[in-house]
């Protein structure tokens, strides 16, 4: 990656990436582009040992993963999955789960374990939280009301978000976005939709084909950047970084170049200069 567009914004440190639920199981992770340019470091939970196993043998320098169960604070059990994706601290609804037949062999429930969550605010193994990818399969909604602290300065989130709840007393959308709307934050974009078919219909006698019907997908929010002075010019050029690298969100990028240049933190004509940075 060129790294010209940092050394423009000249940020004053490093983006902290906080991933949730880091278990490597849906490809490259949404902040690969600026940890592979070195322009953050990340700091990853994953409970599952088998997968934190895979993340520390496969880690580089600007990475590291520890074992905790990121929460509420309380004590709960982990259900672990077939598909280690499915695993989660809440019960697996099979009532629907049935409508969609493709996931039951995945869903099947091979070990549970008893695990005491932490607070996102009470991790002292963060000391900067700028951008938080978090998939832990409806637990997202305990983690934001209980890290409302460390959110405070982040400027994006990528969480996973289900229209059809396959787990019992699972938050859906909703309560997600009313939530992180609470905490200062917008939808930006989808980074995934993932649809699966209705039980019993197959479609060219594919059974994982989809039609129509949404399951869950992956939405990025971002801080309302239509209240700027609320937020920090280190927020702001963090923002257009993470926007442009990973998301290919140029006209955000710029949205937070102008407004920098408008409170002079960055020399008349920077936003010029900003598209023949991005090649728009």
């Amino acid at each position: 990656m060129n790294t010209a567009f940092r050394d423009f914004l000249a940020p004053q440190r490093l983006i902290d990436v906080v991933d949730v639920g880091a278990n490597p199981i849906d490809g490259e992770p949404p902040y690969l582009p600026i940890l592979d340019a070195g322009l953050c470091r990340v700091t990853g939970f994953e409970p599952q040992a088998e997968a934190l196993q895979e993340l520390q043998l496969r880690k580089g320098p600007y990475e590291r993963y520890l074992p905790y169960a990121v929460g509420d604070g309380g004590a709960h059990t982990l259900n672990i999955c077939r598909g280690s994706g499915m695993s989660s601290l809440f019960p697996l609804d099979m009532d629907t789960l049935r409508m969609f037949e493709v996931l039951e062999p995945y869903a099947e429930v091979i070990d549970r374990i008893k695990v005491t969550t932490r607070r996102l605010d009470d991790i002292d193994d963060i000391t900067y939280l700028d951008y938080l990818k978090i998939d832990i399969q409806g637990g997202e909604l305990a983690v934001f009301q209980n890290g409302r602290t460390k959110l405070a300065d982040a400027v994006a989130i990528q969480t996973e978000v289900s229209f059809v709840t396959l787990y019992e007393d699972q938050p859906a959308m909703g309560e997600i976005d009313r939530e992180l709307r609470g905490q200062g934050f917008i939808p930006h974009c989808f980074a995934a939709v993932k649809r699966w078919p209705i039980a019993p219909y197959v479609a060219a006698e594919d059974p994982r084909l989809p039609l129509n019907q949404l399951l869950e997908a992956d939405i990025v929010y971002v801080r309302d950047f239509s209240k700027p002075d609320l937020m920090s010019d280190e927020q702001l050029k963090h923002l257009a970084l993470i926007a442009h690298h990973c998301y290919g969100s140029t006209d955000l990028a710029l949205r937070c170049v102008m407004l920098l240049e408008h409170r002079g933190s960055l020399d008349a004509g920077a936003q010029k200069r900003c598209l023949q940075l991005l090649g728009a």
